[in-house]
């Protein structure tokens, strides 16, 4: 674009006038103000996530030239009811500021709008202040950052935010033997990992020290589970290490680079801050008691586009509860739409032929689609968000106590598949079948408790679009 400056004083009296000749300036084609729905979930994780906005989000994303709207959530589902009424051409993200739920209530929504396939489209964000915040870590890593947790954590979120790139990430379809159909961006989990994960409810205070806690507490009285599970295996998936770095000539990471950022005002605003009860659902959290599959579990999920968005693209609860137990809310049952599942029959039929079945009695059964389960659980390094694959881990019975510690020990570094441990089977698989022949238990989706029974999910590879702030570069194990 070529700018001239001409100096014009043709009447002395008056000032000199400045012009300015654009002639290849065409002011549409100007950026505009991202605009961003952020939706904050005020009893996350311990509570903090409204003092953590004020102090860290709203700073830093006013700074990066980001207009937002600012909706606290006041009850379960409130997020999914949100995204289902909003106007698509508003906005150009939805960002939640909260952990891994609120992100499962958004995408849920997002798929129950008769517009879904276009609203699955709008990019997706998160700010972690939560629990655990898996995903959040899983962008973490994916942009060449040091494992992180707590404020440093949601520091390089932000600055991803603000930075902006955007890429597809895969979403599977679940559906539990009632039925309900819905579809998760993390996880699929039955035995230690779902008992640890709903069971540690009690110690919600502590952050995410309650796994800590919980895991201490699941492996003194280690379970085992008897059950059937069948997998489409990928015969010719390979397991590629995918992240965005950059290498000293000594070996060690290059600092990433953060880019200057520019100073602005939202245009709309921080939304009333409202004094709300947030009431949590889950089950009896006796550890002792589970429930059975002869009886739906009572908390079913509970957080159960084409809209242009100008970030860069890459193809490839104020008052927290003070009860230790979460109260139980009505099951709804919700219709969620989405693109047909045809490598997997009905859950009534039998599986085909080409699939491969493993009945055993097993310590846990983890299904996972992201690199990480937790902000310090690098549980699937080689997970890519849009690598059309599902993870499919289990630990066999007979594994000590002592080796389960060292292998979850392990896995905050992510060499637990280094170990060898001959009860460890992990597989990528398309779509699998879980049929637990125990009859208690507890099976969760992204955290988040479902019906229990049997249960089958398949992948669909780059259905949403992820706010990663990086690309990445792809390095294939050799």
């Amino acid at each position: 674009m070529s700018v001239q400056l001409m100096l014009s004083v043709h009447e002395p009296e008056e000032m000199a006038v400045v012009a300015w000749q654009t002639p290849d300036f065409v002011p549409g084609l100007l950026p505009r103000t991202r605009r961003l729905l952020l939706l904050l979930n005020p009893c996350g994780g311990r509570g903090n996530s409204l003092q953590q906005c004020h102090s860290h989000i709203l700073p830093m994303i006013t700074e990066a030239d980001i207009s937002y709207n600012l909706i606290q959530t006041e009850r379960q589902n409130h997020a999914r009811e949100l995204v289902q009424a909003i106007s698509l051409e508003e906005w150009d993200g939805i960002v939640v500021i909260s952990g891994d739920g609120l992100l499962y209530e958004v995408i849920n929504g997002l798929m129950e709008r008769s517009d879904w396939e276009d609203a699955i489209k709008m990019p997706i964000g998160i700010l972690p202040c939560g629990s655990g915040n898996a995903l959040a870590g899983a962008i973490n890593y994916n942009a060449g950052f040091e494992q992180a947790m707590g404020s440093e954590l949601l520091l390089n979120c932000i600055l991803l935010l603000c930075r902006g790139t955007v890429m597809p990430m895969d979403l599977v379809s679940v559906t539990t033997c009632s039925g309900i159909r819905s579809f998760s961006f993390l996880s699929v989990a039955w035995g230690f990992i779902s008992d640890v994960d709903i069971e540690s409810e009690k110690y919600r205070h502590m952050g995410s020290a309650r796994f800590t806690v919980g895991t201490m507490v699941r492996v003194a009285s280690l379970r085992t589970y008897k059950g059937r599970l069948s997998y489409l295996p990928v015969l010719d998936a390979h397991r590629p290490i995918c992240r965005s770095i950059t290498l000293a000539p000594n070996g060690s990471l290059v600092p990433f680079q953060r880019s200057q950022l520019h100073r602005t005002v939202s245009d709309m605003g921080l939304c009333e801050e409202r004094n709300v009860m947030y009431k949590r659902s889950s089950a009896s959290l006796d550890t002792n008691e589970l429930p059975s599959f002869e009886t739906p579990s009572p908390g079913s999920p509970t957080a159960l586009n084409s809209s242009s968005f100008p970030f860069d693209s890459v193809s490839d609860s104020s008052q927290q509860d003070s009860t230790l137990h979460r109260e139980m809310e009505p099951t709804i049952h919700h219709q969620v739409n989405g693109p047909k599942d045809d490598l997997v029959p009905a859950l009534e039929q039998p599986i085909p032929k080409t699939w491969v079945t493993v009945e055993e009695d097993f310590v846990l059964v983890l299904a996972i689609y992201q690199s990480h389960l937790g902000a310090d659980l690098f549980t699937a390094p080689f997970s890519c968000f849009n690598d059309g694959l599902i993870h499919l881990f289990f630990v066999k019975a007979g594994i000590s106590r002592a080796a389960l510690v060292r292998l979850f020990l392990a896995m905050e570094k992510g060499n637990h598949i280094e170990m060898e441990c001959p009860y460890l089977v992990h597989v990528p698989v398309r779509a699998f079948r879980l049929e637990p022949l125990t009859r208690k238990g507890i099976i969760t989706v992204d955290g988040e408790r479902v019906e229990y029974g049997p249960v089958q999910a398949q992948v669909h590879n780059g259905l949403s679009n992820l706010i990663t702030g990086s690309n990445r570069v792809r390095m294939a194990s050799v």
